[in-house]
């Protein structure tokens, strides 16, 4: 044998052992959920048949490079370098998995060794890989992003916006169609009239190409090539790896929607099995060397699933920890604004980025026309001209791929603050916050935090629509991992948005359309995350409230003081941490009474949730405001109807310190 052939046979050998490898552990993986009593309960999906297209990626990638896998990815955990305890460990929920038992085996990740994860909803992988690929862009860092997905998340919006927007930012990113040909139960041929995936490729601008993806020498090559065209600033690739599905969707599956011949047909292409013939027929091994080395395999996944059905479970008392930053612990840093300086609402923004982008070299902005023309509301104006294109940049109209990007590169080291230019359509990218950002600190128990900023207006103004009006921080508030804050005055859209930069975790700044162009003072008084300010102090009464209702609450005191009534206004601005300490506080100063005000309509928004945390505290004179259970109306006159104002704020609160104040 000459020595060509000699390291052919070595190096295909090699894969061999890994795509064995591979098998034999998912086969214990199996018969781990199996039982009475068994070792890994829930679903398990599993990557049988499709072993060789990790294994002919990361022979292609190189110390830099990451790996985004869907939730049949424990293939390209074990590649990436993740070891078959700690892997094995969190499938079965243990305490030394590689997230505590905290992932299962669809979303196990490690950002911090290269393994950005699994995730397992379909086609969300995509925007993220993009994130982290504008990281290593933006860091110099001579790396790609690897990120596969099924073929039935090339139906995934998430997925299509991740194309755009990697193509228009030419960033370092391999998208990697594992096709098996089952969109989980349903073929992807009554899904998608043609055969080659890979042609869409076209449509977005860059190049495709469709390989066998049951032979790992053939992934291996199409994965250099993609990865030299990205290293060479040349962009993104498409690239179809035609493979099989040997076992079910997921560990229980029975199959029994799949036709015999499709099944039949899928064993014949079994890459281990197709190896192990190459490696007898053109290279001379031994079939007994190939049983030895599937022996030895069989022996360590063994000892691995012995060790780790006797390791211990997570500790119960520690399902809380690692949500956010653990309380008491410093969440804003410190400034000086300078001079007190009078500026409206709008350019109080302007400044705070502005001052960030100068303080820290991590910190970039981007969103829909917030570059170039420095955004819709002006509140980014000038700071492309001045920190350039690489760090103020214009992005595709595509919310998910926006917020997307901002969870990737968070994880990989930058502090992004992304724009979604109305709150109302946060609705279309809400995964990437509530499904992805959310998660990151607590499924790696702190080892990786998210210092992401969103920012996004809200509210109704004279003439909007009702897709361009709605309040709906009750939302994002709800979910455990999001920091929420409503700046109301100029000086806190200064303070609160350092503040929300500074902060390790994800953060989500509502701002108040209606409030840009007004004015206010902004001083060098600096506030952390989670603290409510007292904006009038009173003895009868407290007005709990935020965003722009603040103001209107506060001009109704005034208002009121007239009739000798004495208002408390307490401007929340945080509603996750709420400031507990202080609502509680003002409201037992108050004499035990409350109105709760807010903008947004009543049925389920956050007043319920203040008006709860009161009761529970044993408050019972407490009362709740807020616009009408309706669609906002574009009309002035339908929408003064409806929303809260002066009057009917001032009527509430008369009514609730009856039979003081009302005949």
């Amino acid at each position: 044998m000459d020595t060509v052939a000699l390291t052919s046979a070595v190096v295909e050998q090699d894969l061999y052992r890994r795509m064995s490898f591979i098998r034999h552990f998912e086969k214990k993986c199996i018969e781990l959920s199996r039982g009475e009593d068994p070792a890994a309960v829930g679903s398990i999906h599993l990557c049988a048949g499709q072993e060789a297209i990790p294994v002919g990626a990361l022979s292609a990638l190189g110390p830099e490079d990451r790996v985004v896998a869907t939730y049949r990815g424990h293939g390209w955990a074990l590649e990436i370098g993740l070891s078959p305890f700690e892997v094995m460990a969190e499938i079965c929920h243990r305490e030394a998995g590689l997230n505590g038992g905290r992932a299962g085996s669809a979303l196990m990740m490690a950002p911090e060794r290269r393994f950005i994860g699994e995730n397992s909803i379909v086609g969300a992988g995509g925007p993220i890989a993009n994130g982290v690929g504008l990281a290593l862009q933006m860091q110099c860092r001579n790396g790609v992003v690897v990120v596969s997905f099924g073929d039935g998340a090339m139906s995934q919006g998430a997925l299509h916006e991740a194309m755009v927007f990697a193509t228009m930012k030419k960033l370092p990113v391999i998208f990697v169609c594992e096709n098996n040909h089952w969109s989980e139960l349903t073929p992807i041929s009554r899904v998608v009239p043609f055969e080659r995936l890979a042609r869409r490729a076209n449509g977005y601008g860059m190049p495709g190409a469709t390989v066998d993806g049951c032979d790992p020498v053939r992934v291996k090559e199409a994965i250099r090539v993609a990865r030299k065209r990205a290293l060479e600033g040349e962009g993104p690739s498409l690239i179809e790896c035609d493979t099989v599905r040997l076992w079910g969707h997921y560990n229980r599956d029975m199959e029994h929607y799949r036709p015999k011949d499709d099944r039949k047909d899928a064993q014949a292409r079994d890459p281990i099995v197709l190896m192990r013939r190459k490696l007898i027929a053109e290279h001379q091994i031994f079939e007994s060397a190939l049983d030895q080395i599937d022996d030895e395999i069989q022996g360590v996944i063994e000892e691995v699933a012995a060790r780790v059905v006797t390791s211990a479970h997570p500790n119960p008392h520690t399902a809380r920890d690692h949500i956010v930053e653990a309380p008491g612990m410093p969440v804003a840093a410190q400034w000086d604004a300078g001079n007190d300086i009078e500026v409206t609402y709008q350019r109080a923004v302007n400044l705070a980025l502005r001052a960030e982008l100068e303080a820290r070299s991590e910190v970039i902005v981007f969103g829909e026309d917030v570059g170039n023309s420095g955004g819709i509301f002006g509140c980014s104006r000038d700071l492309q001209k001045q920190f350039g294109e690489g760090r103020v940049f214009d992005t595709p109209i595509a919310e998910a791929a926006i917020l997307g990007a901002a969870v990737g590169s968070a994880m990989a080291g930058m502090r992004p603050v992304a724009e979604i230019m109305w709150m109302d359509f946060l609705m279309v990218a809400m995964d990437q916050l509530v499904n992805q950002a959310s998660n990151t600190r607590y499924i790696t128990q702190g080892r990786i935090t998210l210092p992401m900023v969103v920012r996004v207006q809200q509210g109704a103004t004279p003439g909007s629509c009702a897709q361009h009006s709605q309040s709906l921080e009750a939302f994002l508030a709800h979910i455990p991992g999001i920091k929420v804050g409503l700046p109301a005055t100029p000086e806190d859209a200064y303070d609160m948005l350092r503040a929300a930069i500074a902060d390790p975790d994800p953060c989500v700044i509502i701002e108040a359309r209606g409030l840009y162009q007004t004015k206010g003072t902004v001083t060098s008084t600096r506030t952390a995350v989670g603290t409510a300010r007292m904006r009038r102090q009173g003895s009868e009464l407290t007005i709990v409230t935020w965003g722009s209702m603040a103001n209107t609450a506060l001009e109704a005191a005034q208002a009121l003081s007239a009739e000798n009534i004495d208002i408390s206004v307490l401007d929340l601005r945080w509603l996750n941490p709420l400031d507990k300490k202080a609502l509680m506080a003002s409201v037992g100063q108050t004499n035990g009474r409350a109105l709760v005000v807010h903008e947004a309509n009543i049925t389920g928004g956050f007043g319920a949730e203040i008006i709860a945390q009161l009761h529970e505290a044993g408050f019972v004179h407490i009362q709740r405001l807020g616009t009408l259970d309706t669609r906002i109306p574009a009309s002035p006159v339908l929408q003064s109807a409806v929303l809260p104002s002066v009057e009917f704020i001032k009527e509430a609160v008369r009514k609730m310190l009856l039979p003081k104040y009302v005949a």
